[in-house]
């Protein structure tokens, strides 16, 4: 059998479903017995049998990519809830299995899926999507790229019209319905909070989210950043966000602050000073980088 071949079967046996008492299947999806398939290459020692070797990293497989998931996206399963979302994880782990070498990358898929599959999140589906683009925002602003920043000194010694910007690689823009930012945060704050009863801790969960949930839905406008190896979401105005979002997409800096500025109840008079300030906040805390990508650092 080739090297191929039989990572190609050792894969698809390990990434199948558990029992719902979490062991192995007895019949593969093919319909075999799942005895056989390992037979096929597993050898038996002196303890434990093909199936039972195999059955151990089944098993290891699922707690681990389903802890992982757990740890990634807690907002969203304080949400759905802990049943709810365990079989959610299951159902979109069977149709979107791991395929990188890195756990990381695990929920990279999982908005796209729970947008079709809405059942899941029921009539918190608008704000069970919000959750996801965020703590997955969060994920690549945690691990993503960092260049050398551009200082508040070098926007203003290259100030221009036809300025063009890039902002960091780790940095993330998103426009959100309702407050995900304060959520998440409640939510992996009480998780921290060693002293706190897991039923207090549960019940406050449920009704931050019952909260959350009851509110009119409102365009909120986040960036999700790293500074200093911690990750934060910062709230921006609307005319904040267009103007980095035309950035971030290539225009010239005239044409990103006519595009932020189109629609603005934000008197005129005012703007130049909103601009400036807007300016001296992204540089100072380092969203933008060289228009030349220079060598990478963490």
């Amino acid at each position: 059998m080739k090297l191929l071949n039989l990572q190609r079967r050792m894969a698809r046996a390990v990434m199948t479903p558990l029992t719902p008492s979490e062991r192995m299947r007895r019949v593969a999806p093919d319909g075999r017995p799942m005895r056989a398939v390992a037979a096929e290459f597993i050898k038996p020692n002196d303890r434990l049998t093909s199936f039972e070797r195999l059955e151990i990293y089944n098993r290891q497989y699922w707690f681990r990519v389903l802890s992982s998931l757990i740890e990634d996206f807690p907002g969203l399963r304080a949400i759905l809830g802990d049943r709810r979302f365990e079989a959610m994880s299951k159902a979109y782990l069977v149709d979107s299995p791991s395929r990188s070498f890195t756990l990381r990358d695990l929920g990279a898929r999982l908005e796209s899926w729970l947008t079709k599959h809405p059942r899941w999140a029921g009539s918190r589906q608008a704000l069970a999507l919000d959750m996801v683009r965020l703590e997955w925002a969060d994920i690549e602003a945690f691990d993503g790229k960092s260049e050398p920043p551009l200082r508040p000194e070098d926007l203003r010694e290259n100030a221009g019209p036809s300025l063009r910007l890039r902002l960091q690689p780790h940095f993330r823009l998103l426009e959100s319905r309702y407050p995900v930012d304060d959520l998440l945060l409640e939510v992996k704050k009480d998780e921290d909070t060693d002293f706190a009863s897991n039923a207090f801790t549960e019940r406050h969960k449920r009704k931050r989210v019952l909260a959350v949930a009851r509110l009119k839905p409102a365009p909120i406008y986040l960036a999700v950043y790293r500074l200093d190896f911690s990750v934060y979401f910062r709230r921006l105005e609307r005319e904040e966000f267009l103007l980095l979002r035309a950035l971030e997409g290539g225009k010239s800096l005239a044409s990103a602050i006519t595009l932020a500025f189109r629609k603005s109840a934000i008197p005129i008079a005012e703007r130049p000073a909103n601009i400036q300030q807007w300016f001296h906040n992204w540089a100072a805390l380092g969203w933008f980088c060289r228009t030349d990508p220079g060598p990478s650092q963490s």
